[in-house]
């Protein structure tokens, strides 16, 4: 079976390779990026359940060892940018010390954003948009088919069925390359959706958190 599909594969007219070409390539990209975004998820969501732990119940000292330790948690990195902004001195402040570390804090938390929604558009794409490049291929190797039909003057399934399998590698590749990457990008965007909405309630909460201890543990500044 592997080899009669590599027979039609190497039988199939320039543009059908060259569909077929893309819709592999993208298939190795989509599975590459699903490997890369679930690791990175699944860290990040590990991560950041020890922090709000520590968060929550441990001193502001072991919280900030922690935060550094703890890179892959999206809201260490904003408790960290909320600490480096209120250890700056009053003149790099933008307005009051208090709106400056507000924005500060906005500001990282739209940076984690972004770098959870990263690759999304691309799972997006792919999912769909393979169907129709491989329906493309298909077309394209049906009219190729009946080309060869005028020319043989034969339409028996001998002539006709070689060439009818070959445009239809093109719709299944198509649909390989899809269903795996429209099933994870719906179930990246539920978890990051549920990241994004943790950091922004928690970006409200720490600068008023923060304002209200004073300097932060990286200055010493907490006892």
């Amino acid at each position: 079976m592997g080899i009669e599909l590599l027979d039609l594969v190497s039988q199939a007219g320039l543009i059908v390779k060259l569909v077929l070409a893309i819709l592999a390539l993208a298939s190795v990209i989509s599975w590459a990026l699903i490997v890369y975004k679930w690791r990175g998820l699944r860290g990040a969501e590990r991560d950041t359940t020890v922090f709000l732990e520590a968060y929550q119940n441990e001193p502001m000292e072991r919280v900030f060892e922690l935060a550094r330790e703890l890179g892959r948690s999206p809201l260490a990195v904003i408790f960290l940018s909320g600490c480096e902004a209120l250890n700056r001195p009053p003149s790099e402040s933008v307005g009051a010390p208090l709106r400056g570390l507000e924005k500060a804090i906005q500001w990282a938390a739209r940076g984690e954003r972004q770098h959870n929604e990263r690759g999304l558009t691309f799972l997006a794409t792919v999912g769909s948009s393979a169907p129709f490049i491989g329906l493309f291929g298909t077309v394209v190797g049906i009219i190729n088919t009946f080309q060869g039909i005028g020319v043989a003057g034969n339409a028996s399934l001998a002539v006709v069925g070689p060439g009818m399998a070959e445009a239809l590698i093109a719709t299944a590749v198509g649909l390989l390359a899809a269903i795996p990457a429209s099933m994870a990008y719906n179930v990246f965007v539920a978890r990051v959706e549920d990241a994004n909405a943790a950091g922004e309630l928690f970006s409200m909460e720490l600068a008023q958190d923060l304002a209200d201890l004073g300097p932060s543990p990286a200055s010493g500044g907490v006892g």
